[in-house]
């Protein structure tokens, strides 16, 4: 019985092939807003920036609190 394989140079058969984003070239787009399409609203890269701003938001929550409700914590 003949042996049925992947044909050559196919690679694993466990990941699909990447898929290819289209870029857009806008002449008229800034590079701020380069930077924000590409490095922020990526889907790619959003679950990690998620995280940051997260990170961010409970640090700078936690300086409010104590700042604002310190005197309060402390026993006398």
């Amino acid at each position: 019985m003949a042996r049925r394989s992947a044909p050559p140079n196919a690679g694993p058969a466990y990941y699909g092939a990447p898929t290819q984003r289209r870029q857009l070239n806008d002449p008229n787009e800034s590079a701020f807003s380069r930077f924000m399409r590409e490095e922020v609203w990526a889907a790619e890269k959003l679950p990690g920036n998620v995280n940051i701003v997260t990170g961010l938001a409970l640090f700078f929550g936690g300086i409010f609190a104590i700042r604002t409700w310190g005197d309060q914590m402390i026993t006398v």
